[in-house]
């Protein structure tokens, strides 16, 4: 298989900006030649923002020209000429080229600047390993046609790096594809296993087969919904879907063997849900589903819930009013991001509230009395400020801000995530937090804070750096995922994931891998744009759905949206499965032996 590497031209700046374009792109071919791309034509690879010594502030950077190509033990190796955010020569990089290593052109690890030993900006490059020689030969150009070859026996040994010489021209090979806004660097060969391994985790899978079991033994309809279908899809992944079974001809009074058939079946719901509703979160608390999110139709002065039997029923539930500005002296104006939350077998909303301006918004949480009705707004307490372990305010109110603080439980204990903006004395941009939380005050921390992200990439710091929205997947694997979602709430906004291990120190920084690209983007879904600070939940099925909101239109408002999280084949949340490819219409009708077996009748049943 042959793999492209290419950037992208910038589009208007809520569709593909330069933050967006600047980055490095993968497509796919078998052939040399019809390359198809990856990753819904979005980049893979963005450069990491630096960052300013003196106050903390980031600095975004973007990427041009990139060259991929075989490390000396085939593994791969990038390299780049590293922009400013909108591709004006970086002056740090002046003399540089930026350098970025893989074990699979899927997981990027940003080695830094290596120094070709030039006073003079780098133009263009090629990048490869002399086998015979047993180095890597850095071929490059600078803005006025000049070429230099470096040698190196090591690219991650700066020391290694020979001082440059003057070398004959090189020409990229032309490249033609009509994939939209290609910029086209080069090609390369990879491995049967390394390009299906590409192609099954970025491009989307679809429904390709459905098995059920051929003979079904049952002495009761009960007993067939515990039957499921069995989906296949085109990169290898499985996903279990419930089946509706026609049972007309079947005579349970009389033990034998019947053909029937059935649909299988999920739920689909249209886009939007809920028009004006952002942030939203589904949780099932006592046998009812309540849904609740951030209103944007008053401007977020107001929080309404909504309570049904099932998810679709929170579809067209009756919304009603849990809390506004006006029931509280301490909350006069913004209320954002509501989540539930089961602390201790207790029902919470965290959510952020302000007195008055913006820059008074804090993380807050009140409690649902006990016995209480989650749709009843007098059962739920006073909503109560998050503060520090040692009760102090979580943040300085009027020159830093958290919001939209989320809470999991894993090894017994409980975490909290939240977003953090200090705005003085320099504003720092919008950082995730972690900390421990106090089960039984759940207002309280229990550890100091410590940051585990920052707005480093480009399509999270694309028009403001900010990360915010975060949430961790209901799944028990050895893995904790957290989605999170980064840029400006506008077309741009989109989904994030932050991976550590389950036994790993989570209040260590360390221990949280950032995958480079976003999960989710104006690109996944047709007609959704903008999509992010989603949240999960379980239904009946065991089915996980992510609740998301996004934008029916560029300039449409924020809106709430359901679709199924989809699994790799690495176990990694999908959230860009459509539901035409989830289940194909083609394959939903199935067909069984059914085996009615003779029934053992109760006591009950004996006596009547």
């Amino acid at each position: 298989m042959y793999v492209l590497c290419y950037t992208r031209q910038p589009l208007d700046e809520q569709i593909y900006d330069y933050k967006l374009a600047y980055s490095m792109h993968l497509a796919y071919s078998n052939d040399k030649n019809n390359f198809e791309p990856l990753n819904h034509n979005s980049g893979v690879l963005f450069a990491k923002a630096v960052e300013n010594k003196e106050d903390g502030t980031l600095k975004a950077k973007s990427l041009r020209n990139p060259y991929l190509f075989h490390l000396a033990d085939n593994s791969f190796g990038v390299l780049a000429i590293r922009t400013e955010a909108e591709g004006d020569p970086d002056e740090d990089s002046k003399g540089h080229v930026l350098l970025f290593t893989s074990p699979d052109l899927l997981h990027y690890e940003e080695i830094g600047l290596i120094d070709l030993r030039a006073d003079v900006f780098v133009a263009d490059l090629i990048c490869y390993y002399d086998s015979e020689e047993q180095h890597y030969v850095i071929h490059w150009c600078d803005e006025e046609g000049n070429y230099y070859r470096n040698y190196s026996r090591d690219l991650l040994q700066p020391e290694s790096i020979t001082e440059p010489e003057k070398a004959e021209p090189f020409a990229l090979a032309t490249i033609s594809t009509d994939i939209e806004g290609a910029v086209p660097r080069n090609v390369i060969e990879v491995s049967a296993a390394v390009g299906e391994r590409l192609v099954r985790k970025l491009t989307v899978p679809i429904n390709i087969k459905m098995e059920v079991p051929e003979t079904i033994c049952a002495s009761g309809p009960e007993e067939l919904k515990s039957v499921r279908a069995k989906a296949l899809y085109s990169d290898g992944t499985v996903d279990y879907k419930a089946v509706n079974w026609d049972l007309d001809k079947v005579d349970w009074n009389v033990p034998g063997r019947y053909q029937i058939t059935g649909t299988v079946y999920q739920e689909r719901y249209g886009f939007p849900i809920a028009e004006n509703r952002a942030d939203p979160c589904i949780i099932k608390w006592k046998g009812k589903y309540y849904f609740i999110a951030t209103n944007d139709a008053d401007g977020n002065q107001s929080l309404y819930i909504r309570e049904a039997d099932s998810i679709p029923g929170l579809v067209e539930a009756e919304e009603i009013l849990l809390l506004d500005n006006k029931t509280y002296e301490h909350i006069g104006n913004f209320l954002w991001a509501p989540e539930f939350h089961v602390i201790n077998g207790e029902l919470y909303i965290f959510h952020a509230a302000s007195p008055h301006e913006f820059f008074y918004i804090e993380a807050h949480v009140m409690k649902l009395r006990s016995g209480g009705n989650p749709a009843c707004a007098a059962d739920w307490s006073e909503p109560r400020r998050v503060v520090r372990r040692d009760g102090s305010e979580l943040c300085e109110a009027g020159k830093v801000i958290s919001l939209d603080m989320t809470c999991f439980k894993i090894q017994g204990e409980y975490y909290v995530v939240w977003s953090q903006r200090q705005f003085l004395p320099v504003d720092q941009g919008a950082w995730l937090y972690i900390a421990k939380l106090d089960p039984e005050k759940p207002w309280q921390l229990l550890t100091d804070p410590v940051v585990i992200c920052k707005p480093e990439f480009g399509w999270e710091n694309n028009h403001v750096f900010v990360v915010e929205g975060a949430y961790a997947l209901p799944v028990d694997d050895d893995r904790i995922f957290l989605t999170y979602s980064g840029a400006l709430v506008d077309a741009t906004y989109s989904v994030g994931l932050l991976v550590a291990e389950k036994d790993a120190d989570l209040l260590d920084p360390d221990s949280w891998n950032k995958i480079n690209y976003p999960l989710l983007t104006s690109r996944s879904i047709p007609g959704e744009y903008g999509p992010g600070h989603n949240s999960y939940v379980i239904d009946e099925q065991g089915t996980i759905w992510n609740i998301y909101h996004a934008r029916p239109g560029v300039e449409g408002p924020r809106s709430s949206g359901i679709r199924r999280v989809h699994f790799d084949i690495d176990g990694y949340p999908r959230l860009d499965l459509p539901h035409e490819r989830d289940l194909n219409p083609e394959l939903t009708t199935v067909s069984a032996e059914l085996v009615v077996r003779k029934r053992i009748l109760l006591e009950g049943e004996m006596n009547a």
